[in-house]
């Protein structure tokens, strides 16, 4: 008998298992909206024009090696990082008390993260502090979090399944009654999974509760620039809190934005009370990456470097996330539109009123199974869809089997 034998088989992640049902399908229809990757209107992964320059730019860079990293990173890549989330005149920059941690996507950033809390927040060893996801949140936040040594993983109101839209109310009174210095993780921008973001009046509400009931702030910003097409607008959230004297965590991603899913290319901005604090900060998260990962991957961050660090390649970087959110934008108003010519049972204002790659679009579970069975369309169970999945040769097919599914599922 294997020393083995009674491990048990973990359940399949949900995103990855629903993309190897859609693989094996052979209905000449079928489409997948389920996995968060951005797609041209072919319906293709797209490699961004300014990462395939600056590739070409590395490999002709006699001076680059194949060298250790620094443990935190490299600091070009760490430094641009937190400009492009705190924002080049960010007095916090200014005054030297922003550092970073480069991590593996901003999954690792996450992790760094809720390690260093667990440890450090309020003292030691704090896995009885709570932490607060919104309801409901990228399915990976409770593993990552839970894996990080915290016991005390709460829900906080987000979405209203009734008027498809954020739940104000519900939110602000978890925050006034959650204990103080508990840790709340807050979608920057383009919340995942429901594509319903506060406005910058309801933000203004949340951070005046979380200030009065000194809650820590644990940003965790994916989609920067691929809500509205905007880097400054979608980090309005971030840069708004840091104004207000918040000490804070940004987990960052360079995934979607930059199209480096597979490189990993995350960062994790630190803003603190001061230089003296950050230091010890840094400090301790050096030792936490040294036995986690030691030291991060080069090329990824690179690239992402090169590009923030030069005018002329940055401003192509925006166009080019320009282009990836405008057409996110069209498809949302494309789907809504054609739902609404077909009658479609129900209000469908919800799907161009939320941003970023995805939609909530209020399907349930049945109707959800209904589509996939019957329609030959991948979504996840809670009903969101990538919206970047929708392509002009596609669209008409999707919104069929939508008012289909409506119609004859309740």
């Amino acid at each position: 008998m294997s020393i083995f034998s009674e491990v048990p088989q973990a359940p399949p992640v949900a995103v990855f298992k629903l993309s190897a049902d859609f693989r094996e399908d052979s209905h000449p229809q079928k489409v997948n909206l389920g996995v968060g990757a951005y797609r041209t209107d072919e319906c293709q992964p797209w490699v961004l024009p300014v990462v395939k320059k600056v590739e070409r730019l590395i490999v002709e860079d006699g001076s680059l090696n194949h060298e250790y990293l620094p443990i935190l990173g490299l600091p070009e890549f760490r430094s641009a990082s937190s400009k492009v989330a705190l924002g080049d005149d960010s007095p916090a920059i200014k005054e030297n008390r922003v550092g970073a941690v480069q991590a593996l996507g901003g999954t690792g950033a996450l992790r760094i993260g809720g390690e260093f809390l667990r440890r450090w927040y309020n003292g030691t060893n704090n896995t009885a502090t709570p932490i607060y996801v919104s309801a409901p949140t990228w399915e990976n936040h409770n593993a990552v979090f839970a894996d990080s040594g915290f016991k005390d993983i709460r829900p906080y109101h987000y979405w209203d399944a009734v008027k498809k839209g954020l739940d104000l109310s519900g939110f602000l009174d978890d925050l006034e009654k959650a204990p103080e210095s508990s840790v709340f993780v807050l979608h920057a921008c383009a919340h995942n999974p429901t594509g319903t973001d506060p406005s910058q009046d309801e933000w203004k509400q949340i951070a005046e509760v979380m200030k009065r009931r000194k809650l820590f702030v644990f940003f965790d910003s994916a989609y920067q620039g691929f809500a509205s097409g905007s880097l400054d607008k979608d980090a309005w959230a971030i840069r708004y809190f840091v104004s207000e004297g918040f000490e804070l965590f940004v987990a960052q991603s360079f995934s979607k934005n930059f199209g480096l899913y597979n490189e990993r290319v995350g960062n994790l901005t630190i803003v603190a009370k001061d230089n003296e604090n950050l230091t010890r900060i840094l400090s301790q998260m050096e030792k936490i990456v040294r036995t986690t990962w030691s030291n991060p991957p080069s090329q990824g961050a690179r690239i992402v470097s090169k590009t923030l660090n030069c005018p002329e390649l940055f401003t192509e970087w925006k166009g080019n996330v320009k282009t990836m959110a405008d057409r996110v934008l069209l498809m949302r108003d494309q789907l809504k539109a054609k739902l609404q010519v077909l009658g479609t049972a129900g209000t469908w204002d919800h799907i161009t009123q939320q941003i970023g790659m995805f939609s909530f679009t209020g399907l349930n579970p049945k109707q959800v199974e209904y589509m996939i069975k019957e329609k030959h369309v991948y979504l996840m169970a809670s009903g969101r869809i990538n919206m970047c999945g929708l392509t002009s040769k596609n669209i008409d097919y999707v919104a069929q089997s939508i008012h289909d599914t409506v119609t004859n599922v309740q």
